[in-house]
Formats: structure tokens, sequence, C-alpha cells
């Protein structure tokens, strides 16, 4: 965080003793969504001519116009909403442990945001592509390596896992014969997740094929694989790439991700006539508000058919 040209400021010094507080609760991703927030903070102070501004003299005004010039560049009313929340929750830890006396961020309005989630692909649409990733010569190097991602395709789609989730999943969280996997979601919460047939047979054949290929004991993680000579857990960005390789491939969707499969498993459930409350408990969301926006896209979704087929509509 600091600039090697110069000594850290003194809002940069006191951002890099939050992210790392951020480290003992949170995921490698949420802390570097943190720290990428607070940079671009620290460099608005420095741009505006407050370098040297410590983090008690930042007012709510500062705070107003950070915003104000995020807007002016273009900024979605997402990223600000994400930003003055970053910046509540580290005024809060300055209140908390270096006694500032207010929090400037409180008094700021956050900005409305409308609720909106991808397009979701139907269940053929999306079983089409799950079903198409076997072994392609032209396509793969190993057959094992298509065992592997068929297997993380299964999972995503048939669990709802976040990918942050899958790649933390280690061998002792899944019970192969209750067919459950225990989750460690966000905030280090955990929850029991079951898991279909087809998503078992996935796991069976990535298991024996994992045994074979000499994976250290001690290394527990499920998803492992050999980098610069170390044994190591496959990342979330390379579950992405994995993803969106055969959605482009399979189905021509280079805009397909891991949370796409997420989206599609609550969604697709809803629209089975599954209990809201159990989605939102497959899914780990802490508030049900959050698991009742796929209400909201299964009634679009309902509509767009109606309007398409009723001879009335």
């Amino acid at each position: 965080m600091p600039d090697k040209r110069q000594p850290e400021t003194p809002v940069a010094a006191a951002a890099r003793k939050f992210v790392r507080s951020l480290r003992v609760r949170h995921t490698p991703a949420t802390v570097d969504s943190y720290r990428q927030d607070l940079v671009v903070f620290a460099r608005f102070l420095e741009k505006t001519g407050r370098r040297d501004v410590e983090p008690r003299a930042v007012t709510r005004v500062v705070i107003r116009e950070f915003l104000a010039d995020a807007r002016r560049r273009g900024l979605s009313q997402a990223t600000l909403a994400r930003r003055i929340s970053c910046l509540r929750r580290f005024f809060d830890h300055l209140v908390e442990e270096d006694g500032l006396e207010v929090n400037p961020a409180r008094r700021v309005a956050t900005p409305r945001v409308a609720a909106k989630l991808p397009p979701v692909k139907t269940p053929e649409q999306t079983n089409r592509i799950v079903d198409s990733v076997r072994h392609d010569s032209k396509r793969d190097r190993s057959p094992d390596t298509a065992v592997r991602d068929r297997l993380i395709f299964e999972l995503l789609y048939g669990t709802g896992l976040r990918v942050s989730e899958l790649v933390g999943l280690n061998l002792d969280d899944i019970d192969r014969r209750e067919r459950w996997i225990r989750v460690r979601g966000k905030g280090r919460k955990e929850r029991e997740v079951p898991y279909g047939a087809r998503a078992g047979e996935a796991l069976e054949r990535y298991l024996e094929l994992r045994a074979k290929r000499e994976t250290p004991v001690e290394e527990r993680g499920l998803f492992v694989h050999r980098w610069g000579g170390k044994w190591r857990r496959l990342t979330a960005r390379s579950v992405g790439v994995i993803v969106k390789k055969y959605a482009k491939a399979l189905d021509g969707d280079s805009q397909l991700h891991p949370h796409s499969l997420r989206h599609a498993f609550a969604t697709h459930l809803l629209s089975e006539g599954a209990d809201l409350r159990a989605i939102q408990e497959l899914l780990g969301h802490a508030s049900l508000s959050t698991t009742q926006r796929y209400t909201q896209l299964s009634i679009e979704n309902l509509m767009k058919v109606y309007d398409k087929a009723h001879p009335k509509a």
C-alpha cells in the first residue's frame, strides 16, 4: 500500500493495519477488496492535497467529495455503495482500536443500488453444459483434467457453493456415505450442504485419480495441483478460468462464471417449488432478504414466458 517513492501517509498506514486485522476472519478475496478500496481512498486524499491528513481529521465532507469524484468518473452505484461500506468498517475499527471519537462515514448516506441479478440459463441449458464437460483431445492435455473439471461443475451447480467455498474444501469435509459437505462460508460460518448422485459419481472418479497422483498425505485440500514443484490448492481465479473455458467452447458464452452456476442453482430450486428458507440455508445467506432476490428473478422469467406464449398477452 505505501508509495515506494515517498513515506507512507497516515491514512495508508492506518489502512494497512486495518487490512491486516481482517485476515483473521475473512477470505483473501474479501481482504483484497477492502485493501483496493482503501488504496483508492488514500490516493484521492493525496490527489486533493490531503496527503498528510490524519485519519481523525477526515470529515464527512471529505468522504462526500470522495464519492462525488467517483460518481463524476462514471463508477456504478454498486461500487459507490461498496466503498462507503468499506470506509464505515475502516473508521469503526479506528473508533474501537485507536480511540477515534466519531466515524465520519456513518453520517454519509449509502447510494441506492437497484437489485440486479445476471441472466440465468434454463435447467436444460445448464445441464447441457455440465454434461458436456468431458475430455476433448483438442482442448485438454490430460483426461485427468476433465475429470476434475466435471466435479467442479457438478458441485458448483449441484450445491450452489461460492467459488471461495469450493476451493476451500478439504477431504475431511465430505461425508461420502450420506452425501453431505461441510462448508465454511463467509465469516467462517459453517453449514452442511447435500450433494446429489451425479456429483457423487463425479467425486468418486476424481478421488480415484487424486489417489493415483501421489498427492502428499498431509495435503487435505480437495482440489490440488502441482505448481512450481509444490502441491497447491486450486485458486478461485483458476476455477473461473476453467468455467469460462468450457462455457465458451460448449455454448459460445464467455460471460459464464462460477457465480452464474450458484444463481442457476437457487433459481432452478425456486422455480421447482423449493422453500425460500431452505434455499437460504443451502446458500449460506445470513439474511432472507438476500435470498428473496431470486423470487423477483423467478417472477420476471415467468412473465417472459407468459408474454411469449399466452394468446391474450
